[in-house]
């Protein structure tokens, strides 16, 4: 009877209890805006029970007990609790932005950690910074963003490729930085912009991890995913735009021309060729013929949400960019698509995945070149109009004067055929499984496949007797396909001792990669009605003396092998150590095994007792980093001897064509190793609102592997396919400073801004060309001339190799006083360059050719601004270059091309002009490569301006729809520069070559209007 009392007795407490618990319910939002807040974590503090909020912010969270304490949190703001009452209402949760930046989450590479517990100089740009810079290509969304990296265009012409140089150029060969994308190599490149939560960049040895993929940095993106226990949320981003050209060159017009061209011919002797000039007029404008303005329109449309226990994202988009020259021969169209998908299989196992889908086509003109679009309509005489009576292009007279490759630029587009078309699909799926506390075991296969198209039509075509003439019609067509795959094994332990005063992370693990593929190239003759419509091989009916096709194919392996040891006291103390072993198949047995260490160390000297109550310095933080990675980009099998040369061969008296040997092997070829040192400072002051980065950086490469070292002819370097050996012959440095300062602040409810500035100083230095010579050199400078650029001991990489000068002849006398310039091509006259001499030796010839700068820029800064007010925002971006040099290159040295309008300064007797020379048909040494051809092409260019406003939630919930944003802007709006060129920011993206200007085709400058909505 006892027993059943005590029965009843525990029934009505139970019940009693039970009636305490009630279901809470509310809406998380941001502060100031009120916009819902999709994904945050509401859990009951020191319990178990926990959920998220919807796609609008909403939440509950059932049998809550009175008196709990309710924990509300989202990545980037401050974490809120509430108690829990007996009349607990609908809860409106207001949630402010957390200025603590440090405990945020950072990715370094198989594995994360608190920015605050960083070791390394690593750099994050978030989402928000893409959407404002509205990138086309997401390496455009790094130039002037983060310190230590500079972003140089090939091109401005629609889906041309971008070069990344993250502290520097440290190799004559590839120097781009490796991407990870979500855990696997992929391309930068193709990503489309929207797609992109974080882009973090590792530019010291935290980068080691990755080994031999290493040395040039790593730039890790991580894709955004979609919430788990979210409502499924749409999001459409558009923009429409037009672009024109950012620049201009001042040619001269008809008039100047024609009056310049009879002062040429009048000091050489020879007839006016333009007696009257008075009815020439402006005369022909070639910038305005070839350059258009044009649209360029983007769709992003994104899905994402979850359930309980699945994320997922869905997400497509379209570009179509036209190019500002050429019109409909110029373009890039892509479109990408992606599904991304994150499954707790069980309370251990959990899956995900991320697949990418991306097509784009490009038609592509003549460019950066003797011969292109832009050098024809920079020297072509603007005495020449663009059609004849009969309505045909002009022809330009094959003289003496105007030579055989200048052109009617307007003929070359419209005889311009070519197509290309490449798809791609790439992704991972992976797995991770909670083995026990502590202990996550995750494996990843990631994977690239991608195949491409290309067809090049030449039709048969006169330009009066030009080098460009075609007497034969033909088609090339080609088929690319490039694959590869990684598989990632690897485990991490995390554990504390002594009441977590001591806490280690351990990750060890394997990566398996292979890359192979294959291309094939053959070309056609005699195309059918000379037409781009019949423009195919099987079509064609002519046969070819020569090889008309050729092939190729790889398949290349990495084995590697990596732990790393994380260790923290009481995170104040920070210490981390990683080691790489990678084994690769680009190289001989001798050296295809390399062993990569590093090792970073952290002190938070802000929570040292003499410093962790001041009011002003908030958090403060050294660095200190060193290790050793690796560098594999390099041409397939230079360790073997390959048949892959051409030859021809006599057999019964006929000449056969054959396969000869190609490039002469090394079998002892080898790694190039950076070796590379890191101290670095974090500060926080002012309540957290200012923070500063600063870093010194040295970075050692040695073992460059330096082509064609010159060897015997008898070893058959000379033929068709063959070559000189590569070998391990170089050494570069690259040290510098770079900083980083940030300020927000909130200064009221309705307005708070943002402003960023970072800098990076550099001096790069050759340290090593051990290749029997003592340089490299490559490059081309005008017709016939010495390489103007190299590769030398005690200079910049690619430093500009030429004459330097002392201004202009004014007199006989002073001519008379000058050491001879004769060997330079013919005797010095009044109003010549004068020429130093350089080695004091009484003459001007090729020994006093000397260091005239590099492109390599002493400087780069970025600086950004952002700002809002109620629901108005602005943003703005810049970036600067200083030091940096150029070779103007796009003027043919021909006495009858058109010039730029500096010439009207020209010398035309004594004290008229110390910087231009005289103008005639006679010889001269004028056109040597000298510094007269060496510009300085530092600039200041805004890189973006955006004004947007977002609509009241309470207007746009009325239609369903939770935020509509409009805005405008303008991406490179302006650069500020003395150079003459298109563009002063531009590289061929050659390591040595790459200063010298063709006539690059400038930036678009584009404006655009769009509209986001989230619903």
């Amino acid at each position: 009877m006892k027993s059943n009392y005590l029965l009843i007795y525990f029934l009505l407490i139970s019940t009693f209890g039970f009636s305490q618990n009630i279901d809470v319910s509310g809406t998380v939002k941001e502060k100031g805006t009120n916009i819902p807040i999709t994904g945050a974590n509401i859990k009951i503090k020191d319990g178990q029970k926990s959920t998220t909020t919807n796609f609008d912010g909403t939440f509950v969270l059932k049998g809550v007990a009175k008196g709990e304490t309710l924990v509300v949190s989202f990545l980037g703001f401050k974490t809120q609790e509430y108690l829990i009452s007996d009349n607990q209402g609908n809860l409106n949760i207001y949630l402010t932005e957390d200025k603590n930046t440090l405990e945020q989450i950072v990715v370094i590479g198989y594995g994360t950690q608190k920015k605050k517990e960083v070791t390394g100089a690593v750099s994050v740009v978030d989402s928000k910074t893409i959407e404002n810079l509205k990138p086309i290509k997401v390496e455009q969304a790094l130039q002037g963003t983060v310190s230590g990296v500079n972003v140089t265009s090939q091109s401005g012409a629609p889906g041309a490729a971008l070069d990344i140089r993250i502290r520097g150029i440290a190799t004559n060969g590839q120097n781009a930085p490796t991407a990870i994308i979500d855990g696997y190599v992929g391309d930068l490149s193709l990503l489309n912009p929207s797609d992109i939560e974080t882009i973090t960049v590792l530019k010291d040895a935290q980068a080691a991890i990755y080994g031999t993929i290493g040395a040039n940095g790593i730039i890790l993106i991580t894709t955004k995913s979609g919430k788990k226990n979210s409502k499924t949320k749409f999001s459409y981003n558009s923009y429409l735009g037009i672009q024109e050209t950012s620049r201009k060159l001042p040619l001269l017009n008809a008039t100047e021309y024609a009056l310049l061209l009879n002062e040429r011919y009048a000091n050489g002797g020879q007839v006016l060729p333009y007696p009257n000039v008075s009815n020439l007029g402006a005369g022909t404008d070639w910038q305005e013929e070839v350059f258009s303005k044009r649209p360029i329109v983007n769709h992003d449309f994104s899905l994402s949400g979850g359930s309980e226990k699945i994320g997922y994202t869905l997400s497509a988009s379209n570009l179509d960019q036209e190019g500002i020259v050429g019109k409909d021969k110029s373009g890039f169209v892509r479109n990408t698509a992606r599904i991304g998908l994150n499954t707790d299989l069980s309370s251990k196992i959990k899956f995900n995945s991320n697949v990418i889908y991306t097509q784009f086509s490009r038609n592509t003109l003549n460019e950066n070149g003797l011969g292109s679009v832009l050098f024809n309509a920079l020297n072509v005489p603007s005495t020449l109009t663009p059609y004849d009576n009969n309505g045909d292009y002009t022809l330009v007279p094959n003289t003496t004067g105007l030579g055989n490759e200048i052109i009617n630029p307007l003929a070359q587009i419209s005889n311009t055929y070519n197509d290309y078309k490449y798809r791609k699909i790439n992704g991972k799926v992976g797995l991770d499984y909670k083995v026990f506390k502590g202990f996550e075991v995750s494996s990843s296969f990631g994977f690239n496949t991608s195949n491409s198209k290309s067809k090049v039509f030449n039709k048969k075509i006169s330009y009066g007797g030009k080098v460009f003439d075609v007497n034969r019609s033909s088609v090339t067509q080609g088929s690319v396909n490039d694959n590869n795959f990684s598989f990632d094994l690897y485990g991490t332990y995390s554990f504390s001792l002594a009441e977590e005063a001591h806490n280690f992370t351990t990750t060890f693990g394997t990566t398996v990669f292979k890359e192979y593929g294959n291309g094939l190239f053959a070309t056609g003759f005699d195309v059918p009605n000379n037409s781009w419509e019949f423009a195919d091989i099987s079509l064609t009916t002519g046969i070819s003396d020569s090889k008309p096709n050729s092939s190729y194919n790889y398949d290349e392996r990495r084995l590697s092998y990596f732990g790393r040891l994380q260790y923290d006291f009481k995170k104040k103390y920070l210490l981390s150590f990683m080691i790489r072993r990678d084994a690769s198949t680009k190289f001989g047995p001798n050296n295809a095994v390399a062993y990569f260490p590093s090792a970073t160390a952290g002190w938070v000297i802000s929570e040292e007792g003499f410093l962790k109550e001041s009011n002003f310095l908030n958090f403060l933080k050294f660095r200190a980093s060193y290790g050793s990675l690796g560098n594999d980009q390099i041409d397939n099998n230079l360790y073997l001897g390959v048949l892959n040369g051409e030859a021809t061969y006599v057999f019964d008296d006929t000449l056969t064509n054959g396969t000869a040997g190609g490039i002469i092997p090394n079998p002892d070829i080898k790694w190039e190793e950076a070796r590379k040192l890191d101290l670095g400072l974090d500060f926080e002051f002012l309540n957290k609102n200012l923070s500063l980065t600063t870093d010194y950086f040295i970075d050692d490469r040695k073992d460059l592997l330096i082509k064609n070292v010159p060897v015997s002819g008898i070893n058959g370097t000379g033929a068709p396919g063959s070559g000189a050996p590569t070998i391990n012959a170089g050494d570069v440095r690259n040290s510098g400073l770079e900083f980083a300062i940030n300020y927000k602040n909130k200064a009221s409810e309705n307005f708070d801004f943002s402003i960023g500035y970072n800098a990076t100083f550099l001096k790069n230095e050759v340290m090593a060309v051990n290749n029997g010579t003592g340089y490299f050199e490559k490059g081309a400078f005008g017709v016939s001339q010495p390489i103007p650029t190299r590769m030398q001991v005690g200079h910049e990489m690619g430093y500009f190799y030429g004459y330097k000068t002392a201004g202009i002849f004014q007199n006989q006398d002073e001519v008379n006083a000058h050491p001879s310039q004769i060997a330079l091509g013919a005797v010095a006259q009044p109003g010549d360059i004068r020429y130093v001499d350089i080695n004091n030796d009484g003459v001007i010839n090729t020994n006093d050719r000397t260091d005239l700068g590099s492109p390599i820029p002493d400087v780069t800064m970025g600086f950004n601004i952002q700002a809002n007010y109620i629901g108005f925002d602005i943003s703005a971006y810049s970036f600067a270059s200083l030091g940096n040099k150029m070779i103007r290159n796009y003027e043919r040295n021909l006495s009858d091309a058109n010039r730029l309008d500096y010439v009207l300064d020209r010398w035309t007797g004594e004290g008229t002009s110390n910087t231009v020379p005289r103008v005639t048909t006679a010889a001269t040494a004028n056109n040597v490569f000298s510094d007269f051809f060496v510009e300085d092409a530092s600039y200041l260019r805004i890189q973006n301006v955006q004004l947007g406003y977002t609509l009241k939630q309470d207007f746009s919930e009325k239609i369903g729809i939770t935020k509509v944003r409009i805005y405008t802007g303008v991406n490179n709006l302006y650069t500020f520069t003395k150079y003459k060129g298109y563009n002063p920011g531009a590289s061929s993206g050659d390591p040595i070559s790459g200063g010298i200007d063709f006539g690059f085709y400038p930036l678009p400058r584009i404006y655009m209007f769009g509209i986001h909505v989230n619903f």
